[in-house]
């Protein structure tokens, strides 16, 4: 693979998609980023990177920034934007993303989607990255899917620091054991992927050596801050309520309650074989919440 072929990075403004942008300039990679009209692209343009302007929902500016690249990661999604057109850019955009990589030709195309995706029709952004998946292979592109678990530093930092509040959110159980990532783990996988000797159409679990449940993640960081920190948690049949309450006017709360009563069932763990083989031993909860800590100063 050429080094002067850009690698385009669609959601590159966005918190993954920014780290997976540092993470390719750091292996030698061009990078050309996807950026809508609206956006600010400075900070991006400051570090040598390429600028495409273009939208999710315009497949023409999709199939222009993708010609002539190496690869596509893409890192977006409207289920984590305060956007209106959320779900439109989740459906209508993940299936463009597909389109134009097929009519690009593009040699590889790296999916952020989400853990047990293909077994939770009742979670809607779980779900429509399923879809996005099937899209990909439906049209012949050669793509890898990589399915984190849930994002800790996200989850951990609801309510702000934890280790200075001593507290975290959580949605649903506090006991039951899952799997977790931290975005800068996933970043640095999603880079990695590019070149990662990869069968086209895997779809690969990410997440740590073990699941583990939010009140012992809180455990842990309460040895680390030397102090204790809480889990406060809203249960599951509370955010279907209030989802069903304010229905398409708030649709994120009912995702949400759905998500929460899915991880409730203990079955959102990770299988990390295949992680291993490729990126090497995932980190064990203790190592990433000691690293997620040190990031905010502790």
């Amino acid at each position: 693979m050429s080094e002067q072929e850009p690698v385009l990075v669609v959601g590159a403004t966005g918190s993954v998609g920014g780290q997976v942008v540092d993470r390719l300039l750091a292996r030698g990679k061009t990078v050309r980023a996807l950026v809508r009209p609206t956006s600010d692209a400075a900070k991006l343009e400051a570090k040598g990177v390429r600028i495409a302007r273009g939208d999710m929902l315009e497949l023409d500016s999709l199939v222009r920034a993708m010609t002539g690249s190496a690869a596509v990661i893409t890192t977006a999604a409207g289920y984590t934007r305060n956007d209106k057109k959320a779900q439109e850019i989740d459906t209508v955009g993940n299936a463009n993303l597909a389109i134009a990589a097929s009519k690009a030709a593009v040699p590889r195309f790296v999916l952020t989607s989400i853990l047990t995706s293909d077994q939770t029709p009742s979670v809607p952004h779980f779900w429509n990255k399923k879809l996005a998946e099937d899209k990909l292979e439906e049209l012949g592109v050669p793509f890898v899917a990589l399915r984190p678990g849930a994002f800790f530093d996200q989850v951990a930092r609801m309510s702000g620091d934890p280790f200075t509040n001593g507290r975290i959110i959580w949605l649903g159980s506090r006991r039951i054991p899952l799997t977790f990532v931290l975005t800068s783990d996933l970043a640095g996988y999603l880079a990695d992927a590019v070149d990662a000797d990869i069968t086209d159409g895997e779809r690969v679990d990410v997440g740590w050596a073990r699941p583990i449940s939010m009140l012992e993640c809180a455990e842990v960081a309460s040895r680390l801050a030397g102090k204790k920190i809480r889990v406060l948690s809203v249960p599951a049949g509370a955010l279907r309520t209030v989802g069903k309450v304010t229905g398409r006017r708030a649709p994120l709360v009912g995702d949400m309650g759905s998500m929460a009563t899915w991880f409730n069932t203990g079955r959102y763990v990770a299988d990390t074989t295949r992680q291993t083989e490729l990126f090497g031993p995932p980190p064990t909860p203790e190592e990433a919440i000691k690293r997620f800590a040190a990031g905010l100063g502790h």
